[in-house]
């Protein structure tokens, strides 16, 4: 699933700090708004959605997997996006397990597809050591190293 970020070019790491959790998810909605498959209406649903039902995005620490219905008109098509950023963000103040700084924003256009890439991407990450590396990533070689090192 690494490579898929690479070849579908839904890949972004960045150097941006964002100032908050909600400047983060704008920032990790660009690279899927950039190919098409969600507009600015998606990306504040999920904002939305974060400050209705907490932080429950952030699956593991280090980690966010910022998503909503598959039936938010701002849905255009099925991807998930890969943002790196520098730094971990903060969803919840004084709490280091709803900090993430890998961010993969879903969005399908029905719930089998949205269902699928949840247990791809859960898959991906159960990989032991993934998770680490990953957030040792600073720039491109570093990600093609890891993509080489875990094969998925």
């Amino acid at each position: 699933m690494l490579r898929y970020f690479l070849e579908n070019d839904l890949l972004n790491i960045t150097d941006k700090a964002p100032k908050d959790w909600e400047e983060a998810m704008r920032i990790s909605g660009e690279v899927m708004k950039k190919k098409g498959l969600v507009t600015d209406q998606y990306i504040d649903q999920v904002i939305a959605d974060v400050k209705e039902y907490g932080p429950y995005i952030v699956i593991v620490p280090g980690v966010a997997m910022p998503h909503s219905s598959a039936k938010n008109e701002g849905v255009k098509g099925t991807g998930i996006g890969c943002t790196i950023f520098p730094n971990t963000v903060s969803f919840e103040e004084g709490n280091p397990e709803k900090d993430a700084k890998l961010f993969f924003m879903l969005a399908a256009k029905d719930s089998d597809q949205h269902m699928e890439n949840i247990a791809n991407l859960s898959n991906m990450l159960m990989e032991d050591g993934l998770i680490d590396d990953l957030m040792a990533v600073k720039n491109l070689d570093d990600y093609k190293a890891v993509v080489e090192k875990y094969n998925v």
